[in-house]
């Protein structure tokens, strides 16, 4: 974890440095943390946390920020659920579901209880993010509450995690 942690913190100081990256930077790392397969690499939570902690004490404008994190997340999910239904069943037979049935499993039971609430719910958490959009589109969940879901959380997360962590540190840094 200190490794994931150091490598986090040289980001956040390339970021301060070069913020004209920051933007893209923000999205491409909200975008993989919300596509199944990368999701269990990229710790975004820890990312936007400590570079929403920097960014507000620095006084960056936390907007262009917050809306790049719901974008990229929004679209990384939507990468999944797309995979999910042009694969279909298949997704268990590769990697990681293949070593790790029951990730797939506990997915489709949690989507089955909540609908289209599992797409909103699913954004807060990581266990839940790696999967639920991919099950979302293996069960062929209609594209448009799969869409108001993904959307509708998409911005809440992101500007609850970015902008709101961002908000908090700029106000103690008054």
């Amino acid at each position: 974890m200190a490794d994931v942690e150091h490598a986090m913190r040289v980001l956040v100081d390339f970021m301060q440095t070069h913020q004209q990256w920051a933007v893209p930077i923000v999205f491409a790392i909200a975008f993989a943390e919300c596509v199944a397969l990368l999701s269990w690499l990229v710790p975004a939570t820890v990312f936007f946390t400590t570079f929403g902690a920097v960014a507000g004490a620095s006084g960056l404008n936390l907007v262009p920020l917050a809306l790049a994190a719901s974008l990229g997340a929004g679209s990384g999910f939507w990468v999944s659920y797309w995979a999910g239904l042009l694969l279909g069943p298949r997704v268990q037979d590769h990697w990681p579901f293949s070593r790790n049935p029951e990730l797939l499993d506990r997915g489709h039971a949690f989507f089955e209880r909540w609908g289209i609430a599992s797409i909103l719910i699913g954004h807060f958490f990581g266990p839940l993010r790696a999967v639920i959009a991919i099950v979302a589109g293996i069960v062929a969940m209609p594209a448009w509450q799969f869409h108001l879901g993904n959307w509708l959380a998409s911005f809440a997360w992101g500007f609850g995690l970015l902008y709101g962590v961002g908000r908090v540190s700029e106000l103690l840094a008054r």
